[in-house]
C-alpha cells in the first residue's frame, strides 16, 4: 500500500485538476486566472477554475473537505473560511479538514478616514476616539467581515469606543464613508486606493506589520501609535487533509514557482496584493496565529455573522 502511495505521487498528475473558489470577478477569482496557465504547464495538465460562490465560502470549503485527498480537488481561499467557522456553524472543520499547501499573496488593509476628519494620524483618531466616546462610527462590509474583524482589533487594542456600522459588502460601506455617514473604515487596498488617490478618503496607516510598498510612505497602525496590531488577508491554496506529502510539496512548489514571475507579481501588485509563496508550514502557522488572535477579538466583542 506505501509503495502504491508512492508512487501515485510521483507520477501525479495524470488527469485535470480543479480549483475551488469564490465568485467569479472576485479577488480570490482574480489571482487564480492569473496562475492557472502557467501552473497547467507546469504540472502538465489542465488546471480548472471553479467558481463556488455563496454562505461566505461554505459552499467551496465543503466541497473540497469531502473530495478524495488525491491532489485533484483543491481549494484556493482568504481569511474568511477559517474565521467563518468562529462565528457560525459550518459543515465542515478547518483544521481537520485541510491540509495548508502554501500562502501565494497577502494584502493589508487601509485605515481611512473620512476627509472632514479633524486627524492626520493614528494616534490623533485614538485621542479624538477617546475624547469623544462613541461618537466615531466605523462602516464594514458586514458583521464578522475582514473588515469588521479588523477594527474591532483596533477597538480592543486602543481602548476606545467606536460605533459599528455594517453594509451588505465593503462596496456599500466605502460609498457610505465618502458620503460621510461614518467617520472611519478598514478597508482592503484593492478597493481603498482608488478612494485614496481621487482624495475622496485619507489614508491614515496601512494594517500589515511592516510598510507596504502597494502605499509607499504610509505607516503601520503597530508604529503610529498601536505597538503589535496587524491584520492582514492573506490568501492560498489548501488540499483535502491525509492528500500525500508529495502531492502537495508538488502543488507548493508550482505555485511557488509561478507567483516568483516578473509578470506574475505585476498583476498581483496591480489587483492591491502582493506575492509570497510560502511553506506548508509557514502558511500553517500564519492560519493558526490568524485563527487565534481573531477567536479572541470575535469571543470579546460577542461577534456572530449576519
Amino acid at each position: 500500500m506505501l509503495g502504491a502511495a508512492s508512487a501515485s505521487a510521483q507520477s501525479y498528475p495524470i488527469k485535470p485538476i480543479r480549483i475551488v473558489t469564490n465568485e467569479p470577478g472576485g479577488g480570490l477569482d482574480f489571482a487564480l486566472r492569473v496562475m492557472t496557465p502557467a501552473l497547467s504547464s507546469g504540472l502538465g495538465q489542465q488546471v480548472i477554475v471553479d467558481n463556488r460562490g455563496g454562505a461566505g465560502g461554505v459552499i467551496a470549503a465543503d466541497i473540497v473537505a469531502k473530495a478524495s485527498p488525491d491532489g485533484y480537488t483543491l481549494l484556493y481561499y482568504s481569511n474568511g473560511i477559517w474565521t467563518l467557522p468562529l462565528l457560525q456553524k459550518v459543515p465542515y472543520d478547518f483544521v481537520r479538514d485541510f491540509t495548508p499547501v502554501t500562502l501565494a499573496a497577502s494584502s493589508p488593509n487601509i485605515l481611512v478616514v473620512h476627509p472632514s476628519l479633524p486627524v492626520n494620524s493614528v494616534a490623533e483618531l485614538i485621542a479624538l476616539a477617546k475624547a469623544k466616546p462613541g461618537t466615531l462610527n466605523y462602516a464594514s462590509g458586514g458583521r464578522g467581515a475582514p473588515t469588521h474583524l479588523a477594527a474591532e482589533l483596533f477597538k480592543s487594542m486602543a481602548g476606545v469606543d467606536i460605533v459599528h456600522i455594517p453594509y451588505k459588502g465593503s462596496g456599500p460601506a466605502l460609498i457610505s464613508l465618502i458620503g460621510g455617514h461614518e467617520q472611519l473604515m478598514f478597508t482592503v487596498a484593492v478597493g481603498g486606493l482608488v478612494h485614496v488617490k481621487a482624495g475622496r478618503l485619507k489614508p491614515l496607516a496601512v494594517t500589515s506589520a511592516k510598510p507596504s510598498a502597494l502605499l509607499p510612505g504610509l505607516p503601520t497602525v503597530a508604529a503610529s501609535g498601536l505597538p503589535g496590531y496587524e491584520s492582514v488577508s492573506i490568501q492560498g491554496l489548501f488540499a483535502p487533509a491525509k492528500t500525500p506529502a508529495a502531492v502537495v510539496q508538488r502543488l507548493q512548489h508550482q505555485v511557488v514557482r509561478v507567483v516568483a514571475r516578473a509578470e506574475v507579481k505585476e498583476k498581483f501588485f496591480n489587483a492591491g496584493t502582493e506575492v509570497v509563496g510560502s511553506t506548508p508550514a509557514e502558511f500553517a502557522a500564519a492560519v493558526q496565529a490568524d485563527m487565534t488572535a481573531m477567536a479572541k477579538v470575535i469571543q470579546a466583542a460577542g461577534i456572530r455573522a449576519d
